[in-house]
């Protein structure tokens, strides 16, 4: 799967008018005229449709964003009635597309697609938002779109490694367990991970990824027919997992841990690692300046191929949107205006994806931010990039991987439960 490696540049992103559907119907690609409000329901704690909102209503001051935002989990719940709903937003933060594709929730972007040149964006992360009439990602409309290309990765603290003699990140699972045990052995915490709400499934996924063909994680996330991850590979990664909270590398409070509270912990000093996206890069850098260092996730062998998650921050437009037209020519301001694409960068340090031949923004050498970019482009050139395992299915994140996650860390939980419980959870929801 192909990351896009592009970035930025100036661009008006009207391209005319008349391109059709996949219905046949006509549609607009003009910028808004006349007095619109949009309404955006988006993720908390996350400023960037915030911030390009702002930007937008300053080129086209005719048009007014009105902003709702909760939490992740929230939204994923409570994305189905909310769209169903008579007051529907306009723009909505959804992970999981498919159930909304499949109940005709969203608004079919194909005809946008063509007019504005999606369809040749990187086809790796634009074919995940595209849903086949049996309810199968990877093919079919395309229903969603990216704001920000994300990668996850480990992010340290520069002055702790050297306390323990890290001078390079590690080039192997090995070697990251190696550096895990000294952290700890030196009094240093070797992992702030929030898990309230299951966030160790980085950690999780990025030793899945490494132990797992990232073709079979592919088809279980697409919901591809067959797919199955209670495999050895997943016990293995869920094992691993279980070891690092019997050892400690967890802190106690891991599982009441808010992300919040891990952010501020680790920009504080308060731990070596954190497993997390590049979208946090810019504030990184902010707060702890040059002390912070990311790479990705090793290989469990010396020389292994890089795999790592990727994934846009996927945006819908609901289909009982009035405002689908305007929307979408917001979707592609925000992938091929220069002032946009550089608040992606400058407020998360992720690539802002769009046409390939589009340039970064520039960016500091040797920050934080050059790094996360620079993996993202290493994975593109030779790498794998895999979706994350809690956009597979609406219900699979808040119902199955959160509270095995909280008992797997905690010792009530073994690795081959985990990976029993993950497939009967994700068959049982497929086939409601």
């Amino acid at each position: 799967m192909a990351l896009t490696a592009a970035c930025s540049a100036p661009g008006n992103s009207s391209v005319g008018a008349g391109a059709k559907s996949a219905a046949g119907k006509a549609v607009s690609t003009t910028a808004p005229k006349g007095s619109v409000t949009l309404n955006f329901y988006v993720e908390t704690g996350f400023p960037l449709p915030v911030k390009l909102a702002e930007e937008f209503q300053k080129q086209y001051p005719n048009v007014k964003v009105k902003i709702r935002q909760d939490q992740f989990a929230v939204i994923t719940q409570n994305a189905p009635r909310v769209m169903a709903s008579s007051d529907a937003p306009d723009l909505i933060r959804i992970p999981t597309i498919v159930a909304s594709a499949k109940d005709g929730l969203l608004a079919d972007l194909d005809g946008y697609a063509r007019a504005y040149g999606w369809d040749k964006y990187s086809t790796g992360l634009i074919d995940q938002m595209r849903v086949s009439d049996k309810g199968v990602r990877g093919s079919g409309p395309l229903y969603a779109l990216g704001i920000g290309y994300n990668i996850t990765g480990i992010f340290y603290n520069k002055t702790l490694a050297a306390k323990i003699g890290m001078t390079n990140p590690p080039s192997t699972v090995a070697e990251l367990e190696s550096l895990l045990a000294k952290a700890k052995k030196a009094g240093i915490q070797p992992i702030v991970q929030f898990n309230d709400i299951g966030g160790v499934n980085f950690p999780f996924q990025a030793l899945l990824n490494q132990y797992e063909d990232p073709s079979k994680i592919a088809n279980w996330v697409f919901d591809r027919p067959g797919a199955d991850l209670d495999t050895p590979a997943t016990v293995k990664a869920a094992d691993k997992i279980a070891s690092w909270g019997v050892k400690g590398y967890f802190t106690s409070d891991a599982n009441a841990l808010t992300y919040t509270d891990m952010m501020s912990r680790f920009e504080k000093g308060g731990g070596l690692f954190m497993f997390n996206g590049d979208w946090e890069s810019q504030n990184l850098a902010k707060s702890m300046g040059k002390n912070v260092g990311f790479f990705l996730a090793p290989p469990a062998s010396a020389g292994g191929r890089l795999v790592a998650m990727s994934a846009p921050a996927t945006y819908a437009i609901p289909a009982k949107s009035k405002n689908i037209a305007t929307v979408a020519f917001f979707l592609n301001w925000v992938h091929t205006n220069s002032k946009a694409r550089k608040i992606i960068v400058d407020v998360t340090g992720s690539s802002p994806g769009g046409p390939t031949d589009l340039a970064l923004p520039a960016v500091a050498d040797g920050s934080v931010v050059a790094q996360t970019l620079q993996a993202t482009n290493d994975l593109a050139q030779k790498g794998v990039a895999v979706d994350f395992t809690a956009n597979a299915t609406a219900g699979i994140y808040a119902n199955t991987i959160k509270p095995e996650l909280q008992k797997l860390i905690t010792g009530r939980e073994t690795g081959a439960g985990f990976a029993k419980k993950l497939q009967a959870d994700y068959e049982k929801e497929l086939s409601q």
